[in-house]
């Protein structure tokens, strides 16, 4: 490789040394996961602290728990199951009697680079990185330079427990990322927006490096006809403020039915003000990331009134909201929204909630699939045929039901977007898989070759035998259509 600057020299000695060292066996990959969890573990509290520096206002306890907490079921599962995973899977085992030999080897790819983004800074990058070290890679991560505490944090850390031929840190703007993304990585895994991912996979087809894509998208709720709207309201509200809505799994719109819209909202506002009695100087009350996110979310709300809709802000008593200097927007009920209004299609990522009514469960439907497919669809209901239907019938990177996130409770299901909200899995063996490459090994010991027909000289016997295979194939195919008929 031709070294033309920091990062390509970086990525130049990664190759180098994971060509020169060869695949590691299970107990160097359970190695590296063990030491990036010190990494984090050792340090938890300096990173959490770091992740409130650079919000300005986020809950050190939500931080912690989100952070730091939520990632580990899922990494010891990863590593519990390594050596199971690096197994190779033997195939047409009666073969063996005959001297063939014929198997699927999972191998490493190499150097894997990781996008990391600014809402959880922390987990979002070490996930997939636990995940391609299990898978025997090495690894490189871009922090987002939107928590540039977060980033000189990991950036700092990490040679106290990594070679950097193993992890690399690289911190910096956009510039970086951008040329981050150029590189001729073996695989590129970024998480954000749909906007930015399109940027991204553009960056890496250069290269020809295949990509997994975390996006986002407006995550839908249907609270079913059969629901207890009471619960229903009440996660639904505090789903929507999770990390001040800044996440990309948070419900974005609800759809209730028509004659329960009014107590949904009612208790919705309940909710929020009993979890939020101040809000400005409330330090578990996350604000806006930044500037610029703080006003592309009043923009939001400011267009959605313009144009006539209904808006509820859930205010405290004697503060007014937003404001700029804390970067604190209230928990905001919108109703009455058209296709006219901005936020009827862009994603919110703040604390505002959109409440629609509908009459069937088929309008719900037809309503989500008119739109790109959500990372995560919603129900708040019994599970029953309406709620098998719209499994069914709708297309999501997952579905949860009752629950904030439940698809991610089993540490072992693969979590991933479809559509605008994404490509490709990780978490579990999807994880492994995804930085693996399932390479096919066969051999032959035989003292001729099975291959051979296909090449000169043709005999008649041959033709003979392969007009009898392919009349064979053709009633096959003929008697299995006369059955569905």
């Amino acid at each position: 490789m031709v070294v033309t600057s920091g990062l390509s020299a970086e990525l130049a000695a990664q190759r180098r040394a994971f060509l020169d060292d060869g695949p590691p066996g299970a107990a160097l990959r359970r190695n590296r996961i063990d030491r990036l969890m010190a990494m984090i573990l050792d340090n938890a509290e300096d990173f959490v602290t770091a992740t409130a520096t650079d919000y300005g206002s986020r809950s050190r306890s939500a931080a912690f728990f989100a952070e730091i907490l939520g990632m580990i079921a899922v990494i010891e599962h990863t590593r519990a199951h390594v050596p199971q995973w690096m197994k190779s899977t033997t195939l047409m085992r009666a073969a063996r009697v005959a001297r063939l030999r014929a198997e699927v080897v999972p191998s490493p790819l190499g150097v894997v680079g990781i996008i990391g983004p600014w809402n959880f800074p922390i987990q979002l990058t070490v996930l997939p990185a636990a995940a391609a070290f299990a898978a025997g890679n090495r690894v490189m991560i871009k922090m987002s330079e939107v928590t540039p505490c977060t980033a000189a944090l990991m950036a700092t850390t990490a040679p106290r427990y990594f070679d950097t031929r193993e992890l690399h840190v690289v911190t910096g703007g956009p510039d970086v990322a951008a040329e981050f993304a150029g590189l001729p990585f073996d695989h590129l895994f970024f998480t954000g927006s749909p906007t930015v991912g399109a940027r991204v996979q553009q960056a890496a087809a250069r290269n020809l490096v295949p990509v997994t894509l975390e996006l986002g998208g407006k995550n839908p709720v249907v609270v079913s006809p059969d629901a207890d709207v009471i619960r229903a309201a009440t996660r639904i509200a505090q789903a929507r403020m999770v990390n001040g809505g800044q996440v990309c799994v948070c419900p974005d719109y609800v759809l209730v039915p028509h004659a329960r819209v009014e107590r949904f909202v009612q208790v919705a506002s309940r909710t929020l003000r009993a979890l939020f009695p101040t809000i400005i100087d409330n330090a578990d009350y996350c604000s806006a990331v930044n500037q610029a996110n703080f006003e592309r979310v009043v923009a939001l709300i400011d267009d959605a009134r313009a144009h006539g809709a209904r808006i509820d802000s859930v205010l405290p008593d004697g503060e007014i909201l937003p404001d700029a200097r804390s970067r604190k927007i209230a928990p905001t009920i919108i109703r009455d929204v058209d296709d006219c209004m901005r936020i009827a299609d862009e994603e919110v990522f703040g604390p505002v909630l959109v409440v629609r009514g509908y009459s069937t469960v088929g309008e719900t439907i037809d309503y989500i699939n008119q739109r790109p497919s959500p990372l995560v669809a919603y129900w708040f209901g019994p599970d029953n045929a309406d709620f098998r239907y719209f499994v069914s019938r709708t297309r999501s990177g997952g579905v949860a039901r009752n629950d904030f996130a439940a698809h991610m409770i089993p540490s072992s299901a693969p979590f991933g977007g479809v559509g605008r909200s994404g490509m490709g899995a990780y978490h579990g063996k999807a994880g492994f898989d995804a930085f693996s490459h399932q390479r096919t090994v066969v051999g032959t010991d035989l003292p001729f070759s099975i291959t051979g027909r296909a090449a000169r000289p043709f005999t008649g016997s041959m033709r003979v035998s392969a007009e009898l295979a392919l009349r064979r194939a053709r009633n096959r195919t003929a008697v299995r259509l006369k059955k569905i008929r």
